[in-house]
C-alpha cells in the first residue's frame, strides 16, 4: 500500500462497516450493479431486442399507386388482400414487393377506376392467372377436392380407427398356462 497509511485503510473498514445495508455499496458507487439490478437490465434489454424484431406489418403498396378517392382505395386493398402474389405465393399482393404484384396492384386499381365492380375485378384476374392467384381459393368443380380433402381424410382416419378397435377387441391377448409352464414359473421365481 504505497501512500496509504494504515490508518487511513483501517477508516474505510469502519466506514463500510457503519454504513446500513440498503445504504449504496463501494461498487455501485464505481458503476457496478448489484445481481438483483444486473438481471433486471437484462430483462429490459432483452425485452427491446424482441420488440425490434417483431413482425411489424409493412404494406408494400408505394405511395404513387394510391388512388385518391378514399373508398376506391380502400376496395383496391380489400381485393389486393385476397390476391396471391405468384413470385412469393405467401403474401398477398399488398405485402409483397415483386414487381408482379405491383403490377397486379395498378391493374386492379386501373379496373376499380374504370367501373368494375370487385367481383368483376376478381374474376378478370383470376381468367388471366387462374384460380391459384387467390390466397381462399372458391368452392367449384375444380376446387373440390382441395375443400373436401380435409373432410374426406377425418371420416377415413375415424374408420380406420372404428375398425382397429373392433378388431383389437376380438382377438384373445393370450392363452393359459399349462401345469408344466406353471411349474417351471414357480421354479425359476423361486416359490
Amino acid at each position: 500500500m504505497r501512500g496509504r497509511s494504515v490508518s487511513d485503510t483501517r477508516l474505510k473498514r469502519k466506514r463500510r462497516a457503519a454504513l446500513p445495508c440498503n445504504a449504496p455499496s463501494t461498487r455501485t458507487a464505481r458503476g457496478l450493479l448489484p445481481a438483483g439490478e444486473k438481471v433486471k437490465a437484462l430483462m429490459r434489454l432483452l425485452i427491446l431486442f424482441v420488440l425490434l424484431l417483431a413482425p411489424i406489418q409493412a404494406f408494400a403498396v408505394n405511395p404513387n399507386e394510391v388512388l385518391p378517392d378514399k373508398t376506391l382505395e380502400a376496395r383496391a386493398r380489400t381485393i389486393s388482400a385476397e390476391l396471391r402474389c405468384m413470385v412469393c405465393q405467401n403474401q398477398s399482393i399488398d405485402d409483397s414487393n415483386a414487381d408482379l404484384a405491383r403490377d397486379l396492384r395498378l391493374l386492379v386499381r386501373k379496373r376499380l377506376v374504370n367501373g368494375d365492380t370487385d367481383q368483376q375485378v376478381l374474376d378478370y384476374i383470376v381468367s388471366r392467372y387462374g384460380e391459384f392467384v387467390l390466397l381462399k381459393p372458391r368452392l367449384s368443380d375444380k376446387t373440390l377436392l382441395l375443400w373436401g380433402a380435409p373432410a374426406a381424410l377425418l371420416v377415413f382416419g375415424g374408420l380406420a380407427l372404428v375398425i382397429y378397435a373392433r378388431r383389437r377387441a376380438g382377438k384373445a391377448t393370450g392363452t393359459r398356462l399349462t401345469a408344466e409352464e406353471e411349474a417351471r414359473l414357480n421354479e425359476l421365481l423361486g416359490k
